[in-house]
């Protein structure tokens, strides 16, 4: 299921800043220049993306008033759900996990959370798994994507798509797997007239690009014309 988040109004204006910025280095490179650019690239769409979970992501020391839609519609999913459901919480973005951690905080909501840096990965999963009171599970989507069964679990929520489609099947997996007894409903948060829309797109229209390059994302866009990048940015 996809959940559209509409940004408000000074988060939209934040990523329609951003966003030029980024399209008015791709228009000043050649085809040729592209290629030696990819790294620049991908720290642009990168920070649209963190804009799109929150713009207080950004290390600009500025002050967000309407800063994350998503955490506005997930906090208000979670709220509904928790007394029923266990959930889990996966974004490639550590930072955003501090953000929703300090809401859940905030409203007296119990968590597990991991990370890379999470030393006692089997302690906080039986936690989880365990213990009734404890609703919401928060993950790294790289830290969590293998070695955890999570079965307690039947919601899922991808706060930010990535670009290949496997790493957020492995993460839905975590809670579907053997032992799983309920119906798991996975939900994507997607922020409508962005990035993230076209990141959709891209799955589905290159998957083989997508499943070839799997290492980086800095050697998909190597691979991606200027057509291709400004096409993203539309």
């Amino acid at each position: 299921v996809v959940l559209y988040c509409e940004m408000g109004e000074e988060q939209r204006e934040v990523y329609e800043a951003n966003k030029k910025d980024i399209q008015d280095y791709i228009l000043g490179k050649t085809e040729d220049e592209l290629p030696k650019s990819s790294m620049h690239v991908l720290k642009g769409i990168t920070r649209l993306r963190q804009i799109c979970n929150s713009a207080a992501l950004l290390a600009d020391g500025k002050s967000y008033l309407q800063a994350s839609s998503k955490i506005d519609v997930l906090l208000e999913q979670i709220e509904s759900k928790a007394p029923n459901h266990k959930i889990l919480v996966f974004s490639q973005f550590v930072t955003m996990l501090e953000l929703i951690k300090k809401q859940l905080e905030h409203r007296n909501i119990r968590y597990e959370y991991l990370t890379g840096q999470t030393r006692n990965r089997k302690q906080v999963v039986e936690s989880f798994q365990q213990d009734e009171e404890i609703p919401v599970f928060l993950i790294s989507l790289k830290a969590g994507g293998v070695g955890l069964n999570l079965t307690e679990a039947d919601y899922v929520y991808l706060v930010d798509p990535w670009w290949n489609p496997a790493v957020e099947n492995q993460a839905i997996d975590r809670a579907y797997r053997i032992g799983q007894h309920k119906n798991v409903m996975a939900v994507r948060l997607i922020c409508p007239n962005t990035i993230e829309e076209k990141i959709m797109t891209l799955q589905a229209t290159k998957m083989n690009l997508v499943r070839d390059v799997i290492q980086t994302d800095g050697e998909l866009f190597k691979r991606m014309n200027k057509q291709e990048l400004l096409g993203l940015l539309s």
